[in-house]
């Protein structure tokens, strides 16, 4: 895996500015945890990221070079959304084998559906079903899967738990933490669920008004913040102890 750079990235629509030269690191191996309340402009910088939100300046970089966004996309981004995010038309081998990198004999494709598969912990008869058969915990299992499918050097994860029932969503997270220890993914995992980022994360940074206004290991960031906002967010938490301001 590689690392991924964001440098004093702007995003401006009209007058209003979504983002204001956030500076940010997804290095080798890591998941750093995104975190902020909506409209902050999270989704907004894994977007630009990606080439869907264009940059008004400041750079994106992987390994020191530019993203590409044509051809073979090196960063993947899955959705919030497991019930938009797959061609309702195309069945979940047919999703997974669009995204391969290479043409692929039969046997060998078919083959690399099942692996992938695997890797999300579903049964390679899913090949077959479309994805009106799945639930939604199972569709973002294939949203992850298609990603792995074009073999990024980063995943960008945008709220892809946020619309599961609370029943699914710790599957779906030890299976972000299994790929994290068995395939050596970078990702940026963007939640407003700090309890989420806190089970995922090695770093965090919280994004505020289009700003980065903390980052850290989570344990510091999480269990001793620094910035006015991040204990704001800590509190919201349900059952949270009011933190006390530091001087």
């Amino acid at each position: 895996m590689s690392t991924l750079s964001f440098h004093d990235v702007r995003v401006r629509y009209g007058s209003h500015t979504v983002l204001d030269d956030v500076s940010l690191e997804v290095t080798d191996g890591q998941t750093v945890g995104l975190v902020g309340e909506s409209g902050c402009g999270k989704s907004t910088l894994a977007r630009a990221a990606v080439g869907l939100a264009p940059l008004t300046g400041g750079q994106i970089l992987l390994d020191g070079r530019p993203v590409p966004n044509r051809g073979r996309r090196p960063v993947q981004m899955v959705f919030q959304d497991p019930y938009s995010s797959l061609d309702p038309r195309m069945t979940v081998g047919e999703s997974l084998a669009e995204a391969m990198p290479e043409r692929l004999g039969r046997t060998a494709r078919q083959a690399e559906i099942a692996r992938l598969l695997a890797l999300v912990h579903l049964d390679a008869a899913r090949a077959a079903d479309l994805p009106g058969r799945l639930s939604g915990g199972q569709r973002q299992r294939v949203a992850l899967a298609r990603a792995l499918a074009a073999r990024p050097q980063v995943i960008l994860a945008d709220e892809i738990t946020s619309a599961l029932d609370v029943s699914v969503q710790g599957a779906v997270l030890n299976l972000i933490r299994d790929m994290r220890r068995d395939l050596g993914l970078s990702m940026l995992f963007i939640s407003h669920n700090l309890a989420v980022v806190r089970y995922v994360a090695d770093h965090v940074a919280v994004l505020h008004n289009g700003r980065i206004v903390e980052f850290g290991p989570t344990a510091q960031v999480l269990g001793a913040p620094r910035h006015d906002y991040t204990r704001h967010l800590l509190a919201a938490l349900p059952g949270a102890v009011p933190l006390k301001e530091q001087t």
